[in-house]
């Protein structure tokens, strides 16, 4: 009988590695780091942070996407949402056939389309228990790209439900790897989850766990965050911490010792195990970004540029990370925001939903950073490189030190 799930590749790496090569190496990148990762074109010198795009997870799903097309030539072959948050990498596998399925606008996926002859894609932010019952129950062929570190926190919250603990997630509600994360409670009649933002939402929940308050209000401020059902006076009673791997690994660990602080006020300190519950489940690789970016900031720094897909929480937090740190911070999210010939940048500014172009950006910056997140391939970081070096008239330059 044909397999229908897959989750560990088809053995085709070596098949797909020139194409890879082709479409994402970067000989600008592979001469910053050549020389530890500084390179000086001109008056304008470029630091790279040492860790910087594509993860291990993100590696790993974007080679199985590639290695499925292979497998799977005459298939008509599905994704569910996008595979990273990149919109080169999503067109490049647009380019090969991939159809996308996006979310309608009451928020789920449309699966009709897809016959038992297909095969379907499942991200690398992985998909709800309930899709992939839909998809499983269908009898397409599912390859499975889920990141390791998202399926630890799987464990984790799945480990809460089963204890009787509410699952209080740091995350973004609406994001597809919190989506999916906050379903694996579901597999248990009594499992629960709460998603909070940030450490303002993380506070109304504290104060209610040590004080009570309005219900009606707490269920009308996270009514789109919460499993169904919840119930504010009874659910907060015992609870876990998890997080979307993505998030501010500060943030989070703040948010827990928040809870655990109140939960400590609230029911005394003896009765913390009965009642609390924590695991930091930031991923290795968005700290280590994080980290790199702390460790850039501590050299001189006149302008970064921060490359990435703006619905990719990773990038985001890496660009909110430079400007709390007070470094003016362009988050851009393709290379061609860089426009040479005007002297502008196209950027999402810190907290804003869109766009911003500004003018004269590069100025007399002489020391400039760079970094991108875990979804952005090499070749976006060597060609954002190669724009800043056009725009102050170093293109040339450029090209006879990386030839």
């Amino acid at each position: 009988m044909e397999s229908t799930y897959f989750r560990r590749g088809f053995g085709l790496k070596a098949e797909i590695a020139g194409r890879l090569t082709a479409d994402y190496h970067s000989a600008v990148v592979e001469t910053l780091r050549a020389n530890r990762y500084q390179l000086t074109v001109g008056p304008l010198t470029f630091r790279l942070a040492q860790e910087f795009g594509f993860c291990y997870g993100v590696d790993r799903a974007v080679d199985y996407a590639y290695e499925t097309r292979l497998k799977f030539p005459d298939r008509r072959l599905y994704l569910v949402g996008e595979i990273i948050h990149n919109p080169h990498v999503n067109q490049k596998l647009r380019d090969m056939g991939v159809r996308f399925l996006a979310r309608g606008e009451d928020g789920q996926f449309d699966f009709s389309p897809i016959i038992p002859g297909d095969a379907v894609i499942m991200p690398a932010f992985g998909v709800t228990i309930g899709d992939f019952e839909s998809l499983r129950g269908i009898g397409c062929v599912l390859v499975d790209t889920t990141c390791g570190s998202v399926l630890n926190v799987w464990k984790r919250v799945e480990s809460y439900a089963r204890d009787g603990f509410t699952a209080i997630i740091h995350g973004k509600h609406y994001h597809e790897e919190t989506k999916a994360t906050a379903s694996q409670v579901m597999k248990y009649p009594g499992g629960r989850y709460l998603v909070v933002l940030n450490m303002a939402e993380a506070r109304m929940v504290c104060d209610f766990i040590e004080r009570g308050g309005d219900v009606a209000a707490l269920s009308a401020h996270f009514r789109e965050a919460v499993s169904p059902g919840f119930d504010f006076g009874w659910d907060l009673e015992r609870v876990g911490l998890a997080n979307q791997t993505t998030m501010l690994s500060g943030e989070s660990l703040a948010i827990a010792e928040q809870v655990r602080q109140s939960v400590i006020r609230r029911y005394g300190a003896p009765s913390e195990a009965e009642h609390f519950r924590s695991f930091d489940t930031i991923c290795s690789a968005t700290q280590e970004r994080q980290d790199a970016i702390v460790a850039l900031l501590k050299e001189p720094l006149d302008v970064m540029v921060v490359v990435g897909g703006y619905n990719s929480s990773n990038t985001c937090h890496l660009a909110e990370l430079v400007h709390s740190h007070g470094v003016p911070v362009y988050h851009i999210e393709d290379a061609d925001a860089v426009d040479p010939a005007a002297g502008t940048i196209r950027h999402q500014p810190i907290g804003a939903k869109h766009e911003s172009v500004a003018e004269r950006w590069l100025g007399d910056s002489r020391i400039i950073g760079i970094t991108a997140g875990a979804s952005t391939p090499n070749n976006k970081i060597g060609e954002t490189v190669s724009r800043v070096c056009q725009t102050a008239g170093l293109g040339e330059q450029l090209q006879a030190l990386t030839a």
